[in-house]
């Protein structure tokens, strides 16, 4: 899944251990949610985004991620 979290914590000046130690998760997590190799659960999600002040919809392009998968659905 696409998400905004690497353009968000670079703006917050903010290293990925320094969020993944806020929010409770390794640096590995972090890593890997913004390589897109990982999906964020719906808490952490919310956590991430009350870091950086923004919505869970913002955060994660949940938008965006629907047309995607909208698209692949009508390919079938």
């Amino acid at each position: 899944m696409k998400t905004r979290v690497k353009e968000f914590r670079a703006a917050a000046g903010m290293t990925q251990q320094q969020l993944a130690d806020r929010v409770h998760v390794s640096s590995r997590t972090i890593i890997s949610i913004e390589k897109e190799q990982y999906s964020p659960s719906l808490m952490l999600a919310y956590r991430m985004a009350q870091e950086f002040g923004v919505t869970v919809e913002e955060l994660c392009c949940l938008q965006e991620n629907k047309e995607q998968e909208d698209r692949r659905y009508e390919d079938l």
